[in-house]
């Protein structure tokens, strides 16, 4: 165990295996890809990044350190940390916009990509984040923010409560800090200098990040090919574990 990270399989990594980075989304923590780390921590070397101000470590930082370059540092941080140079970045709704952020700024440390229920520039994003900051900030309750917003995301009945618990855990300031630097990007224009092995993915069901902006992805990067998840919403890693982890297998190989 490393500070900011959730790790499997830490004595694997001289097998030659890639390891495996995950990034969670800007409603969940590095705990959403508990089932990956107990599915591929047996044969390499795997790390669930805890981005900053997600509340499952305390202290929370200043709100003011929240914004794509440093999720984009919280990634690099760890992966030095473990000694890893290059790796498979499999990233989950805000983790694809940090692994885009990742390719603009260390594309050498990026041997693959599976972008998952994202997008590279979310259709009037600006607008989109404030109408979330606004609602947020009327409840001012991050539990009862978690229960609305886990109605949208396409969940099966029995990741209801797990979801609201991840939301919980937050400050009203770093997700109002995080929801900004989410939804805000634009990089679109950088998606045809990816030319590493990608795999763009999302879920049957998710109404946030849809098929369309999947297809947005998946014409920008030459060679990568797209997939829909069954039976599952927004966040299909823990949605549709084994579905995911099937197709995660594939890829890897």
């Amino acid at each position: 165990m490393i500070a900011g990270a959730r790790l499997a399989g830490a004595d694997r990594g001289r097998r030659g295996l890639s390891p495996l980075i995950f990034v969670h989304g800007v409603g969940s923590t590095a705990a959403i890809w508990d089932y990956q780390l107990d599915g591929f921590g047996r044969e390499r070397l795997c790390a669930a990044v805890e981005l900053r101000g997600n509340g499952a470590g305390k202290p929370d930082p200043d709100p003011s350190s929240i914004d794509r370059a440093g999720y984009a540092d919280d990634v690099l941080a760890i992966a030095d940390a473990l000694g890893i140079e290059r790796f498979t970045l499999v990233g989950c709704s805000l983790g694809g916009v940090v692994a885009f952020e990742l390719w603009r700024r260390a594309p050498e440390r990026i041997g693959a990509l599976l972008v998952l229920g994202s997008f590279a520039r979310y259709p009037d994003g600006a607008r989109y984040a404030e109408q979330i900051v606004a609602q947020v900030r009327e409840l001012n309750d991050m539990r009862a923010f978690g229960e609305l917003r886990a109605k949208k995301l396409g969940l099966p009945p029995a990741r209801f409560r797990e979801t609201v618990e991840q939301f919980a855990c937050k400050s009203v300031d770093c997700f109002v800090a995080a929801t900004q630097a989410t939804w805000t990007g634009d990089y679109s224009g950088l998606l045809r200098t990816i030319d590493v092995p990608t795999l763009v993915a999302y879920g049957e069901h998710d109404a946030v990040a849809p098929r369309p902006l999947a297809q947005e992805i998946a014409g920008g990067i030459a060679g990568s090919r797209m997939v829909e998840i069954a039976d599952a919403g927004h966040v299909a890693n823990a949605d549709n574990a084994a579905d995911f982890n099937r197709l995660l297998k594939e890829f890897v190989r």
